[in-house]
Parts: structure tokens; sequence; C-alpha cells
């Protein structure tokens, strides 16, 4: 039987960007129908966010919308308005990533969809939150990781600070919401969820900043490393690199064994091997510089060691385990036949959910969700003969 606990919730999503599509994705990956609303004018802004595109659209915006269908309405003219208010009175959840206070200036904050729909889980999705000094800011993934630290403890010591290369805050923000969004669902009752990228970020760093707390310094940056195990960092093979980490004593004395170094009184504890960072870590390099990857993952994985090679995506994409797992699925699409995306990242009774769709063409779904809101035929065309609403070119 396919995993999809949340089939027969609707889902309105005004978002556009990374976190809420990401959210929402989720919710339609367990089940969710997902009504992406969209600007005839062009859609969501990530369509045309390339090179590189894979047919007609981004390819962020490509995988961060699978499963959806995509309803074009210009909500700045009241029928568009009035159109959209028909559907909330009848979904289940409403994302919205608009900046704080401008869905209530529209006529579409909890306050007034709440009076059509009682009990509607309301999620918003903002930038900086939705009180305090920075509230107003725009907020996107790179701005927040160097406003909320990440960028500081990322990057070579003597190097600049260096933005993560992939939009964690983003897709964190987007599970989180998508977390409250299902237990709120679970509890059967109307709510208004508020979530930010700041806050996301924040809750990223927790250890760091417990430990500022506690010492009144900051963490600075160790490039691979962990400031608070050695060795725990990428080193150099004669061909490509690979990552190590030992985190305990026993594992430490099994990567020795395996590099054929003896036992040194200055590396016997983690604390010791902390405070004698450089010194061991100058030692291993050296040790490491003698033979290729492969031959080191081979040998420390027999040893017990934990160690992996450093990838780039290209190899990501074509590894055993990304195969075996089965975490690409063929998505076609009209002018994509060939696209793949990434599955959701679990399995449920040894099956991995999929993703129900393609991303869907801008105003593709147009005319049957709004028929679901009690628009008649001749209604949806004289709103597509006005601009109101728009649909595919046939």
């Amino acid at each position: 039987m396919a995993f999809q606990p949340l089939a027969g919730i609707r889902v309105l999503d005004l978002t556009s960007s990374l976190a809420g599509p990401y959210c929402t994705q989720i919710l339609s990956a367990l089940g969710a129908d997902a009504v992406k609303v969209e600007r005839p004018d062009g859609g969501d802004e990530t369509r045309r966010w390339s090179p590189p595109t894979w047919g007609e659209d981004g390819v962020l915006f490509l995988s961060a919308n699978a499963g959806k269908r995509s309803l074009a309405i210009d909500l700045t003219r009241p029928e568009g308005l009035e159109a959209l208010l028909a559907l909330a009175a009848r979904s289940d959840v409403v994302v919205q990533s608009l900046r704080p206070g401008v869905a209530e200036r529209r006529g579409l904050g909890y306050a007034a969809l709440r009076q059509r729909n009682p009990r509607l889980v309301y999620c918003s999705i903002s930038g900086y939150g939705r009180s305090g000094p920075f509230a107003r800011r725009a907020g996107y993934d790179p701005l927040v990781q160097g406003e909320t630290g990440i960028m500081s403890v990322t990057g070579e010591a003597d190097g600049p600070p260096v933005r993560v290369g992939v939009s964690l805050i983003d897709q964190g923000t987007g599970v989180w919401a998508a977390l409250a969004i299902v237990a709120a669902l679970h509890e059967g009752v109307g709510r208004e969820l508020d979530l930010s990228l700041f806050e996301t970020g924040v809750s990223l760093v927790p250890y760091h900043v417990m430990a500022y707390v506690a010492t009144g310094r900051a963490h600075g940056r160790h490039g691979t490393a962990f400031p608070l195990i050695a060795p725990y960092q990428s080193f150099a093979a004669r061909d490509g690199e690979l990552m190590i980490a030992t985190p305990n004593d026993r594992l430490f004395a099994a990567l020795l064994a395996a590099l054929g170094l003896p036992h040194d009184p200055r590396f016997a504890t983690n604390p010791d091997r902390v405070a004698h960072r450089d010194e061991l870590v100058a030692l291993l390099a050296g040790r490491f510089a003698e033979e290729d990857v492969d031959t080191w993952v081979e040998r420390l994985d027999a040893a017990g060691v934990p160690v992996a090679r450093v990838n780039d995506v290209g190899r990501v994409a074509e590894h055993e385990q990304t195969r075996a797992l089965g975490l690409l699925q063929p998505l076609p699409h009209p002018s994509a036949p060939d696209l793949v995306g990434v599955a959701p990242p679990l399995s449920v009774d040894g099956e991995r959910p999929l993703h129900r769709s393609a991303p869907p063409r801008l105003g593709e779904h147009t005319e049957e969700v709004l028929a679901e809101a009690g628009y008649s035929p001749a209604d949806v065309e004289r709103l597509l003969a006005a601009g109101v609403v728009a649909r595919p070119a046939r």
C-alpha cells in the first residue's frame, strides 16, 4: 500500500523561491494535493533562474515543485482574489512567503482566511520572523547564512567566510514548516504557524552558541575540521580527497594501526588531540599523501575507521549507493521527457514514496482547480479572456 498519509488534504502554496516550495513538495510527496498559486506573467521567479534549464524551466524550480498542480492567477485583480478565497475555504492548509504584512494588506492574512475556514492551518515563512527590528527585511539563504554566523564558521582558518554550497537554510526551513504543518493537522484545529530563515539559521548553530555563552569566545573557521574532535576532517591523498571521522579513542587507535603509525602520548585522548591538532594533522597529512584515495578507503573501512571519498555531485549522481537506494526518480515532463529528480529521502515498509507527477507547467491545472472551487467552464473562459487567469499555450 502506498504511503500517502496526507491524501485528501489540500494545500494552497502561495510561495516562491525555495523554502516554501520545498515544504509543499514534501507535503505533496506524502499525499497532499498541493496547488501552486502563480502569477500569470511568468509564475514562480525560479522558473527563470538559469542556466541551467531542463526543458522550459530552471532546475531549481524543477527540484522543488514535483507533484503539484499549477494555478496561474492574478491576485491583484478582485476576481482573482475572490477565486483564491473560494479555494481557501475548501482547503486545509495555506503556505505563504510574502513579506510580513503583505498578505494582510492583500486580504490573504490568517484572520481573513480563518473567517471563511476556521479549521485552516496557515503557515507563514519569512526571512527574519514576524517581529523584531529585522522583520521587514527580505531574507534569502545566503544573506541569512551570513547573519546567523554560519559563514563565520565555514571556510579555511586563514581565508574569508564562505557560504555553504547548498541551500541549507531554505531547505531546513522547508522541512521545519512541513513538520509543523503535519503536527497541526494531527491536532485537528486551525492554527497560525510562523517560521523564518533566521530562526532556522540560529537553530543550526546550537553548540556554537552554547560554546560562546560558556566561554565568551566565538568559534572561528576550521576548514573541513570540527573544533571539538580531532582528527575529524578531510585529507589529501595522492589522487584526491578523503574525509576521516574518529570521534573516540578506540577509533583513533584503529586509524593509527591502519596507517602504520605508532602510539604517541601527545594524542592519547581527544582533548590531547584537539590541543595538539596542528602536529597531528601534519603527521597524518604526510602519511595520506603517500597512497591513492581508493587504497585508503579500502584499508580504513576494513579497519572499521569511518571514512568517505570526497565526491563531486556528478559522482554522487552516478554513485552505486544512490542507485541502490533508488534516489533518482524519472519525472517525464512535456518539455523535458528525460527529466530526473531526487526522490523523497525516506522509506516506509521498505518502499520509497515517490513524487506523483512532474513539476507543473505554468497554469497547467488552472481550469480544473477553478472547477473544484465551483467555477463553471463559462466562468473560467471569462477569467481567461480577461487575463485574470492563464493556462499553457495549446
